[in-house]
C-alpha cells in the first residue's frame, strides 16, 4: 500500500489544523465527533501518520466539512 512522503503529510497536518482553527474545535471534540481518538487526532495534525480514507471521512466529520474541503487545502499546501 502506497505511503504519503513527508511533504505530503506535512500538507495534510497543515489543513486539517488550518480547518480545526477556523471552526475553533478542539482537537477532542473533533475526535468524539468523528469518531475516533484524540491521539489520533493529534498524530495527523502533527503528520506523523497517514490516514486512510475511511479516517479522513471521519476526521472530515468530526471537523464539520467535506472531505473535499480537506483536499482542496491539501492541494493549496503541496503547491506552496
Amino acid at each position: 500500500m502506497p505511503t504519503l512522503s513527508a511533504r505530503e503529510l506535512r500538507a495534510l497536518a497543515s489543513a486539517a489544523r488550518e480547518i480545526r482553527a477556523r471552526e475553533q474545535l478542539r482537537q477532542e471534540e473533533v475526535a468524539a465527533a468523528g469518531g475516533l481518538g484524540r491521539k489520533y487526532v493529534g498524530q495527523l495534525e502533527r503528520g506523523e501518520l497517514s490516514p486512510s480514507f475511511a479516517a479522513l471521512v471521519a476526521v472530515a466529520r468530526g471537523l464539520g466539512v467535506p472531505v473535499s474541503e480537506i483536499a482542496l487545502l491539501y492541494e493549496e499546501r503541496l503547491k506552496a
